[in-house]
C-alpha cells in the first residue's frame, strides 16, 4: 500500500536562542560543574550541548510558556491521505539525530531555521498511529546543515485508519555476552519535568496528574526526551571526556515511561567497530532502577576518549 503524506514538506519556520537557553539546557539534563563549558556563559570554551536543537521545534522564537496542544496540531495539519490527530493523546517513539556543525552559543544575529518533512504515516491498528519525520536545522542564509533529526510520534489509540502499517524496525542490541563498559546512573527529582519543560517543550502530561491519568499512565511521565538528552549527557560525558564536538550520530527508542522519582540507570557499550575516521559504533540500554528499559535501541558514533565509572 503508498504512503499517505510520505515526502509532504512542512512550511519552514525560524527558530532562536538566547545563551540563557543552552545555559538552562545544560543544567536541565544534568551537566555539572565539571563541566563549566555547558554551564557558564563566561567560559573560554563555552559550548552548546549537541542535542539542544531537539528541543528548537517546540519553543520556536518564543521566549515565553507556548499552548503545547495548540502548537502542536497547527504543526501536523494538512497531511494528504491522513485523519487529523490528536495531539493531546501523542507519545516519543524514537529519536535519531546527526550532528553537522557545532552550534554557536546564540542564533542572535544569524537567521536559523527548521525545514521538515514527513517520512511516512503508519497505521499500527487499535494502539495507534505512528508519524515519522525528518527535520533539518538550516542556517537559512548560507544554506548550511546543522543537525538532522529523524524522529517519530506515536499517537495513542488512533489507529484503524486502513493506512499502511509501516516497515520492519531495525534493531541495534549491545553485544551479546560483554559487560557493560561504562554505567551511569542518574536520579530524578519530582520536580525534574518541571525544570526541563522551561526549555520550550509546555506539554501538560509531564506537568500535571491529568493528561497522564486519560492517557493510562496514572498520573504525570516525564518528557521522554528528557530521558533521551539526560543519557545522550552520560555518554558524551563518560565516553567522550565532555566534548561537545566527540559525537556524531545517536539515536534511541522509547520503550517505556519514566516517572517524576524514577532513577535511570544507563548502560554503555564500545563495540570496537569504528569507520576510517574514527568514529566508533557505542551502543546503549536505559532503565528505570529496578523496573523497565525506558531507552532501548541506543546506539551512537563517538570519538571514545576513555571509559569511566559514574554515580552521580
Amino acid at each position: 500500500m503508498s504512503n499517505p503524506g510520505a515526502g509532504h514538506e512542512y512550511e519552514p519556520y525560524s527558530v532562536s536562542w538566547y545563551k540563557r537557553d543552552v545555559l538552562l539546557f545544560a543544567n536541565s539534563i544534568g551537566c555539572t560543574v565539571d563541566e563549566l563549558h555547558f554551564l557558564y556563559e563566561l567560559h573560554p570554551d563555552f559550548a552548546v550541548f549537541p542535542t539542544y536543537p531537539i528541543i528548537l521545534p517546540f519553543k520556536k522564537t518564543s521566549p515565553e510558556v507556548i499552548d503545547f496542544y495548540a502548537s502542536q496540531s497547527s504543526s501536523r495539519e494538512g497531511i494528504p491521505g491522513v485523519p487529523k490527530l490528536d495531539s493531546k493523546r501523542v507519545v516519543d517513539g524514537e529519536r535519531h539525530v546527526t550532528f553537522y556543525k557545532p552550534l554557536p552559543v546564540t542564533s542572535e544575529g544569524r537567521s536559523f531555521e527548521m525545514r521538515g518533512k514527513v517520512i511516512g504515516v503508519y497505521d499500527k491498528g487499535k494502539p495507534g498511529t505512528v508519524v515519522e519525520t525528518q527535520t533539518d536545522l538550516v542556517d537559512a542564509k548560507s544554506g548550511d546543515l546543522y543537525t538532522r533529526a529523524i524522529g517519530s510520534a506515536f499517537f495513542v489509540g488512533q489507529g484503524n485508519w486502513a493506512g499502511p502499517k509501516g516497515p520492519k524496525s531495525q534493531n541495534y542490541p549491545p553485544p551479546e555476552g560483554k559487560k557493560p563498559d561504562a554505567e551511569y546512573v542518574h536520579p530524578i527529582s519530582a520536580e525534574s519535568a518541571h525544570l526541563y519543560r522551561l526549555n520550550g517543550d509546555y506539554n501538560p502530561l509531564h506537568a500535571t496528574p491529568e493528561p497522564g491519568k486519560a492517557m493510562g499512565f496514572g498520573g504525570p511521565i516525564m518528557h521522554g526526551l528528557y530521558s533521551w538528552n539526560t543519557t545522550c549527557h552520560a555518554l558524551v560525558k563518560l565516553l567522550g571526556g565532555s566534548d561537545p564536538a566527540s559525537i556524531r550520530e545517536y539515536a534511541a527508542r522509547f520503550a517505556s515511561p519514566v516517572k517524576p522519582g524514577d532513577t535511570l540507570v544507563t548502560q554503555i557499550w564500545c563495540t570496537g567497530d569504528k569507520d576510517a575516521d574514527g568514529w566508533e559504533d557505542v551502543r546503549f540500554v536505559t532503565s528505570v532502577k529496578g523496573g523497565k528499559v525506558c531507552l532501548s535501541n541506543g546506539r551512537a558514533r563517538m570519538k571514545v576518549a576513555g571509559q569511566r565509572q559514574s554515580k552521580l
